[in-house]
């Protein structure tokens, strides 16, 4: 689709967090499209790492934090009313920015009933990173829907519930560096299986260390970091891999630059246990070659279908077991899902076609 709006623009983008993981490296990588492009560029969002690492030239507008941070019973009702808030608040500051010549961009699911209240002229874009799989994330996408002038989601999987609200939906595909060399499939002794993912309990992590348990001589690595409302279940995942099964196999690793990370492992996975849109983690992974499995649903299943990968159903640690096992122990299946992996990303996902494509969708 080829670009409407005057090189001059405006473009606005909304976060609902100040933390940086996929979804917001994905904006901050539009934003560089967008000022080479020579757009000014604003970005609303909550005081965090984000910030530190807006490119120069950038202007921030802090809001509040918007969303929920894993309260439960009580505390999760009082949890809510902040939010509704918050939204307001965000939305008052939002409206001080919003306006006819300039282009809004929601990126983030939790950021869009702020958009509402903020009234934007001729509505925003919304880059879906989310794939509705709960009805809290379905209220919100009603409850903001009157604002929502385009959808723009990242995968397949991602647009289908949407359309399906009746939004005006397309597919705009992440994607990542690419051309880069494949690294080496041969075994490490003892074989290492890593993740790459914040330690949030939706990105399986607990699934994956009960498989591992079950698989002895396995070594297995945790790369990311954490919200900080997750802090209880971080701990509990370092009691886990503290109990004798596991004890002495499992690392930390913290924040770590991709390539490095994927650099120690022979099989990556995506342990997932709600769909996601469109993992960056996996197609790093592919991208280097490495022999990827990942959880049957969303985004994960595009990516790997068709011998890219490994699927597995989720919340499965003996089905995640049995294919760790089978990666590892079958050095031709490695290197067919190495090239195949490899085959997809430079068909589908470089990034230097996808990131301009997007752009293009959201300014449209």
């Amino acid at each position: 689709m080829t670009e409407t709006r005057s090189t001059t623009d405006t473009l606005v983008f909304v976060a609902h967090t100040g933390q940086v993981s996929g979804a917001e490296r994905v904006m901050l990588d539009l934003i560089g499209v967008a000022l080479d492009r020579g757009r000014r560029v604003t970005v609303v969002c909550p005081g965090g790492p984000l910030v530190g690492r807006l490119p120069a030239g950038v202007e921030h507008v802090s809001i509040p934090p918007l969303g929920l941070s894993g309260e439960r019973g009580l505390h999760r009702l009082m949890g809510a009313a902040r939010l509704v808030l918050d939204w307001l608040r965000a939305g008052r500051v939002l409206r001080r920015h919003t306006r006819r010549d300039a282009t809004t961009i929601v990126n983030s699911l939790f950021a869009l009933p702020a958009a509402r209240f903020a009234r934007a002229p001729g509505g925003v874009s919304w880059l879906v990173h989310d794939t509705l799989s709960s009805g809290r994330q379905r209220a919100v996408v009603r409850i903001s829907a009157p604002v929502i002038r385009r959808a723009v989601a990242v995968s397949e999987a991602t647009a289908r519930p949407l359309s399906d609200l009746g939004l005006p939906t397309v597919v705009a595909h992440n994607g990542v560096v690419w051309p880069v060399p494949a690294l080496v499939t041969g075994l490490h002794d003892p074989p290492v299986v890593g993740i790459l993912a914040l330690l949030t309990p939706w990105k399986g992590h607990a699934v994956l260390l009960e498989a591992v348990a079950a698989l002895s001589g396995v070594e297995l690595e945790f790369a990311g970091g954490s919200f900080p409302g997750d802090a209880d279940h971080v701990a509990s995942l370092h009691e886990r891999a503290a109990q004798p099964d596991l004890t002495g196999r499992v690392r930390f690793l913290g924040h770590t630059d991709p390539q490095t990370a994927l650099t120690r492992w022979d099989v990556v996975v995506s342990a997932s246990i709600t769909p996601e849109a469109g993992p960056l983690s996996v197609l790093e992974a592919m991208a280097y070659g490495k022999p990827v499995i990942g959880t049957d649903h969303g985004g994960t299943t595009e990516f790997l279908r068709g011998g890219a990968g490994v699927l597995v159903p989720p919340s499965d640690p003996a089905a995640l077991a049995e294919a760790i096992t089978r990666v590892l122990d079958d050095a031709d299946l490695r290197e067919s899902l190495a090239r195949e992996a490899r085959r997809r990303i430079d068909a589908e996902h470089d990034k230097s076609v996808t990131l301009p494509l997007m752009l293009d969708e959201l300014s449209f």
